[in-house]
């Protein structure tokens, strides 16, 4: 088996087991985030799936445009999705270069 191949499949068996730690964090960021995106779309009467589309493209700091709260209360709930999808990136960056980490440390050099 080629060393990069072991490298890869550490790194794999190293960020399931460190997301199975964070799940728990993870999923509240989620939710959260789901949440708000819900109530943006009540508080601006826009489909549900507008308001998840709007809180995943905000959270991952995309922010197309085409859809813009226009409501002081649902702005602010804007301003907590981007917050909430920055810590969720940062999270899941965390714990793949930890992966990352282990997979290389573990991997015997020539």
């Amino acid at each position: 088996m080629k060393q990069a191949t072991r490298v890869r499949r550490r790194f794999y068996c190293a960020l399931l087991a460190a997301l199975r730690v964070v799940w728990p964090v993870f999923s509240i960021l989620l939710g959260a985030m789901l949440g708000l995106g819900l109530g943006v779309a009540y508080l601006e009467d826009w489909s549900l799936g507008d308001g998840i589309y709007f809180a995943f493209v905000t959270g991952l700091t995309v922010g197309y445009g085409d859809l813009v709260p226009r409501q002081s209360l649902a702005r602010l709930m804007a301003i907590g999705i981007g917050f909430t999808g920055v810590l969720l990136t940062a999270l899941f960056a965390a714990v793949s270069v930890r992966a990352l980490q282990e997979a290389v440390q573990e991997t015997p050099q020539p």
